[in-house]
């Protein structure tokens, strides 16, 4: 049973009668917790709803196309309180938060139902012999797991959680029933590299079809970090290891299954000291989310952007030059975003483009991508800066809703105290060439 928050005017259920504050109960006599009920239910011609009023049972049957909606929203997307993770990782970022953070930064989500909405990844251990068969019954596809070692006495010491191992039984189960899992294995130097990794990507790889692609990412160290698991970060020397041997195995898939399915993650390759792979090496970047390919993929994109033969015409710069951008990104893109401000610059006389690589003082040295950089290191290091007539700043440092840092401060604040125009670099190559020529308005403007 679920609260109605909103009926939409003029929409199918208005037309019913449905109120806010109505309970919804059931459709088509099926029961409805949380939004993949509602989801699974509704994909029908005719629907009869079940529900109260005051405590009064009452119906309402629409008749609609198969996949309309009929225009009700509820307390929470999941129409449900999300489901936290009950594990202990040795490994977990949010354990090595410092204090005084906003509090939804310390919420730890292992939900199957953001798996399939948002493409979170779900280490399987809240999910019991039900949900397992309500996911294959709703053919909900894919589900992103995070997986880490298929060893299930490594994956309860690892996850400190004892049904970490028996769980792994539900990845058979899913494929067998044709459910597309995407892996993920967070790699921790000393407990599950080497052997332990050859292992669990053979396990993993005898899931294929079912298993579309696994990527292999360093574990994230923070200076918070006392009283957890000791962790130690790989040497530039072990990620070479790490790459030669996922690249090994992902050859052999590659013969095998006509896909790699294993890829490891942009920042092993920067810490070795290696040249990242061409784009054919990435398939269809199906683990870019997770920082496979993603540097790799904007040099491949800029590159088609800045040949174009209409490139004038969609990036117009008249009475836009001379024009200075200051690009402000973590220590391990400086030296792939110099090389592509450099092409930038080559192709548009006049447009000056520096790379300033942030040093990451509020989490540690050690954390080096983009996405963890926080306003506050920001606004020290570019103090005092010429940073021209705009500053561009990577997407990924702020929430989903684009208005704050990891570290509570927003970038309308970090602009003012710069005293320079913001914008992100957005998500794609075009966004970043709009962004770098004017030709869109600063998103976060001085006052």
């Amino acid at each position: 049973m679920v609260r109605i928050t909103e009926v939409l005017p003029h929409s199918r259920a208005a037309a019913r009668g449905i109120r806010a504050g109505d309970m919804l109960i059931a459709i088509n006599g099926e029961e409805i917790t949380d939004v993949l009920d509602y989801r699974f239910h509704l994909a029908s011609n005719i629907i009869k709803l079940t529900l109260t009023r005051n405590g009064e049972e009452f119906t309402a049957v629409i008749h609609k196309q198969q996949y309309d909606d009929i225009g009700l929203d509820f307390e929470t997307p999941l129409m449900d309180q999300k489901h936290t993770c009950t594990n202990r990782c040795i490994f977990c970022f949010i354990d090595q938060l410092p204090k005084g953070l906003r509090d939804t930064l310390y919420f730890k989500d292992d939900d199957s139902r953001l798996s399939f909405l948002h493409g979170n990844y779900i280490t399987l251990t809240n999910l019991r012999d039900a949900d397992i068969d309500r996911i294959i019954r709703m053919h909900i596809s894919p589900v992103n797991i995070s997986v880490h070692t298929t060893n299930p006495e490594l994956r309860v010491k690892m996850m400190k959680n004892k049904r970490a191992g028996e769980v792994l039984a539900y990845l058979k189960r899913l494929a067998d029933a044709g459910i597309t899992l995407c892996g993920q294995i967070v790699l921790c130097r000393g407990i599950n590299d080497g052997e332990e990794l050859t292992r669990t990507m053979h396990d993993l790889a005898a899931l294929f079809p079912a298993l579309s692609s696994v990527s292999i990412v360093p574990t994230g160290l923070t200076k918070f970090r006392d009283g957890l698991y000791p962790l130690t970060p790989f040497s530039p020397e072990e990620c070479a290891a790490v790459i030669a041997q996922v690249n090994a195995f992902g050859d052999a898939c590659l013969r095998h299954y006509g896909s790699r399915l294993f890829f490891c993650a942009d920042e092993f390759y920067i810490k070795a000291g290696l040249p990242l792979p061409g784009e054919e090496y990435y398939e269809d970047y199906p683990q870019i989310e997770n920082g496979v390919g993603m540097i790799t993929s904007l040099e491949s994109d800029m590159d088609f952007e800045l040949t174009a033969p209409d490139f004038d015409e969609y990036y117009p710069t008249k009475g836009k030059l001379p024009r200075r951008v200051t690009i402000a990104t973590g220590m391990a893109a400086k030296d792939s975003l110099c090389a592509i401000a450099a092409r930038i610059c080559e192709k548009v006389p006049g447009l000056d483009v520096e790379v300033v690589p942030i040093v990451n003082r509020f989490f540690g040295e050690t954390i080096t991508v983009a996405g963890l950089l926080t306003g506050r290191d920001l606004s020290e290091q570019l103090s005092g800066r010429d940073l021209g007539d705009l500053l561009l700043i990577p997407e990924t440092t702020l929430r989903a809703e684009r208005d704050l840092f990891l570290c509570g401060m927003s970038p309308q604040e970090l602009a003012n105290t710069l005293r320079t125009p913001i914008s992100t670099g957005g998500k794609t190559a075009a966004e970043m060439l709009c962004a770098l020529l004017g030709i869109n308005p600063p998103e976060w403007d001085t006052k």
